[in-house]
């Protein structure tokens, strides 16, 4: 499937980034390096102006009392919230659309390229451009943990480009399927609706997702790239099927190297661990706002963006006994 995107490449930009990219044997990236450029500015313009605007319009008696670390955590969880819903629509339309990339065998799953799967490739790394560049500036507010996840990502989906199991793209943009309800759940922490039963629908339908397109899916998704990657490793692609369209970046000679297969088992194993750790301290996060009689605490804003977890109606309810 050719490359959807709403503007075709800029020839003066594809020639400016060529030599670098034939350094770093980044074959496809000149084609897509518009997209990354383009998805960038989309999120910077989100993050300013456009959601301080709609956050004061839309909750001023909590966005206009925030300090400025606060307000810049913010409009990065309203960029995060536009950023998770687009890239996830066009994963999905993706997935279902492109009849090239589901007949892809194992070695085109490695090795092929398809314009439509590598869009969603380069606005995902757009999104990571933008996040290494924000949080450069603000390491105050965001922490090296979050300026290490951008520059991690960013190199990961950078492979993507020679081209590398660019067929898997789309899978891993679906773990992001639970994000919208994660963002949704940290803004009715701060806008004073914690254990409302809005948050109890949305808590439950936030470790539904996670539970399914990260533990679940994922898991079966990051076996499935290791095998393929290993079959590929100092091997060579035999193309059977002559022609095909999708092989057009590659050649006899090409192969996986040892090095990127590594980077993707480390990453893999990595992510997936965290999302097992991450899973069960959501549960304790979410329970906790609907359990008066449990300690709270344990889990914090800083562990995975749900904040005020210490705050909740059961302390409420604690505190008024004390009263009485």
């Amino acid at each position: 499937m050719k490359d959807p995107f709403v503007l075709p490449p800029v020839p003066w930009l594809s020639n400016l980034v060529q030599p670098w990219c034939d350094s770093l044997n980044l074959t496809t990236l000149p084609l897509h390096v518009h997209e990354i450029i383009a998805s960038a500015l989309l999120y910077t313009v989100v993050f300013w102006p456009i959601s301080p605007i709609v956050s004061k319009i839309l909750a001023p008696e909590h966005y206009g009392k925030l300090s400025r670390k606060k307000r810049l955590n913010w409009d990065a969880h309203v960029v995060s919230m536009v950023q998770s819903c687009l890239i996830n629509a066009l994963a999905i339309w993706v997935i279902w659309a492109d009849d090239e990339r589901r007949a892809m065998s194992w070695e085109e799953r490695v090795w092929g390229y398809t314009g439509a799967s590598a869009m969603v490739q380069a606005m995902a790394a757009g999104y990571f451009v933008w996040d290494l560049f924000v949080t450069s500036l603000n390491l105050d507010v965001f922490g090296l943990g979050t300026l290490a996840h951008a520059v991690a990502a960013l190199l990961v989906y950078s492979l993507g480009f020679r081209p590398l199991v660019n067929y898997y793209s789309c899978v891993f943009i679906l773990w992001e399927l639970s994000t919208p309800f994660l963002n949704v759940h940290w803004f009715m922490d701060k806008v004073g609706m914690t254990g409302s039963r809005a948050q109890l629908y949305n808590g439950v339908l936030l470790l539904a997702t996670f539970g399914i397109c990260r533990l679940v899916f994922g898991t079966w998704q990051s076996y499935l790239v290791m095998k393929d990657l290993l079959l590929a490793v100092n091997a060579s692609p035999t193309f059977e099927k002559e022609g095909l369209a999708t092989m057009m970046y590659v050649d006899s000679h090409t192969t996986a190297p040892w090095w990127a297969a590594g980077a993707y088992l480390l990453s893999n194993l990595t992510l997936n661990g965290l999302n097992f750790y991450w899973y069960f301290a959501m549960i304790r996060a979410v329970r906790k706002r609907f359990e008066p009689t449990r300690e709270h605490g344990l889990v914090t804003e800083a562990d995975l963006d749900l904040s005020t977890v210490g705050t909740g109606v059961a302390e409420k309810q604690q505190a008024r006994r004390r009263k009485a």
